[in-house]
């Protein structure tokens, strides 16, 4: 499974932090020498505060430099001291229940930076401060606190470049401490401020195509740690929204097999609140997949052209196998695979009742690598849950299922024709809308701005696991 690992493609674009985990799960399973893989994460970790990790990977990975491990140690303590004394106003600050619900309730940043100077004797730099602090305390392995502390450097901040960097870090910090719910509202509010940038460097095609990239790659994260529900619908809807799915073709292609994985996974779960439950998703990147098989192709990927391309059931069948080997060591998908197989599974059963009116059932369930008896009840259930529309009969006695199809009539025809038709229009009226108003924005400005902010980047860090300095 080596050849279709995508770790050394998913981590130019992640955080060292949250490469920590993609590397760890190659030495569990193994499909790695294992010195290459710790002298790999060795090399990741290097240089960062996480002094005693670093160590212990350095015994690990036996490399030819030495180093005063010690001196790092007092290093990194005297740092972690020298930034939290600088902090103290402000984590008194925080520490007051009524100063925080006060400063919560603001809408105005500019007046809550007023009612810090005037009642609390603070000014914006040591409102800076606490981002700093909060960093170092990422780059520690303190992923609650650093995330405690960057949420309320939010509330308090009024620099939009420090803002988003810091928006990063606490995206970075939720997802290593297992607060899915709360990145997820990290993931919205990057989506929104890497899309209306408001006069940054962001704004400049090529760092909002980087911006963008980087979420896509961190979100995996969050979305497969929440369920083929909501977290698989919620990557779909992220993934297949233009912007995002011109990012994958032009950036990442290798992410479509996460697009073509979350869409049989959740095949058939329930649609959260809100979605369009009549949207087929397998359907839309079947031709995604063909489009962009030039470029990156995979047994997940291949799976889906042989099914709904090609019709070679065959294929797919022996495709799937494959593919269910390299979902099984998949980092994101590994705990998807039992419903990857069932899923897919059905797709191939649909598709049988489609092309077919006479089945036989013993062939049927060799191609599904079911017994007989298994495939009878696998037909049955098809045949109640799907929505082929059809009607099957099954005959015991020759072992053959009877597919029916009625015949559809000129009104269904034109109905299913014009299925979306109001809602797409109004998706092109609100485009066209947005892309006059924001010309409009563009000539307004350029008297008015001599120039843009900076850049807001990915938060620097360290290495994976918590280290305690005592101040």
């Amino acid at each position: 499974m080596a050849e279709y690992d995508l770790t050394q493609k998913l981590i130019p674009h992640l955080d060292r932090h949250l490469a920590i985990p993609l590397l760890n799960h190659l030495t569990d399973i193994a499909i790695f020498p294992a010195e290459q893989l710790a002298k790999a994460q060795y090399d990741l970790v290097k240089g960062t505060n996480m002094v005693d990790y670093v160590e212990q990977l350095h015994e690990q990975a036996k490399p030819d430099e030495s180093r005063d491990f010690e001196k790092l140690r007092q290093e990194a303590t005297a740092r972690y001291q020298e930034l939290q004394e600088k902090a103290q106003p402000v984590m008194k600050v925080i520490e007051d229940p009524d100063a925080v619900a006060k400063l919560r309730s603001g809408v105005d940043k500019d007046k809550n930076l007023d009612l810090l100077r005037s009642e609390y004797n603070i000014d914006i730099d040591q409102i800076n401060a606490l981002y700093h602090f909060g960093q170092y305390q990422y780059t520690l392995g303190a992923y609650a606190p650093a995330a405690n502390f960057l949420y309320h450097f939010l509330i308090f901040s009024p620099s939009l470049d420090l803002n988003i960097s810091a928006h990063w870090g606490k995206l970075s910090s939720n997802i290593l401490s297992g607060e899915w719910e709360a990145a997820l509202v990290e993931i919205k509010d990057l989506r929104d401020a890497i899309d209306n940038p408001h006069g940054t460097s962001m704004a400049k095609p090529l760092a909002q195509l980087q911006a963008r990239t980087w979420l896509l790659h961190w979100s995996l994260f969050v979305f497969f740690n929440l369920g083929e529900g909501q977290g698989c619908q919620g990557l779909l809807e992220m993934f297949l929204s233009p912007a995002y799915l011109n990012t994958i073709q032009t950036s990442c292609p290798h992410l479509l097999r996460y697009l073509v994985a979350a869409a049989i996974i959740s095949r058939r779960a329930p649609k959260p609140a809100g979605t369009r439950g009549n949207r087929d998703h397998v359907k839309e990147l079947t031709k995604i997949v063909s489009m962009e098989e030039y470029q990156y192709s995979d047994p997940v990927t291949g799976f889906l052209k042989d099914l709904f391309v090609d019709f070679d059931l065959n294929q797919a069948q022996k495709r799937l196998s494959v593919a269910e080997s390299v979902v099984r060591s998949d980092f994101f998908l590994s705990g998807f695979a039992d419903e990857f197989v069932e899923n897919a599974r059905w797709l191939i059963s649909e598709v049988f009742c489609r092309i077919h009116r006479r089945i036989d059932i013993g062939e049927l369930s060799k191609t599904l690598n079911l017994s007989n008896e298994e495939g009878e009840k696998w037909i049955v259930n098809l045949i109640r849950d799907s929505r082929m529309g059809v009607e099957a009969k099954i005959d015991l006695k020759e072992n053959m299922l009877h597919i029916t199809r009625p015949h559809a009539t000129p009104t269904a025809t034109l109905i299913e024709t014009t299925r979306g038709l109001a809602f797409r229009s109004q998706a092109i009226q609100f485009a066209m809308q947005s892309s006059a108003g924001d010309s409009r924005g563009e000539r307004g400005e350029r008297g008015e701005r001599g120039g843009r902010g900076g850049r807001g980047g990915r938060p620097r860090g360290g290495a994976p696991a918590r280290e305690e300095v005592t101040a």
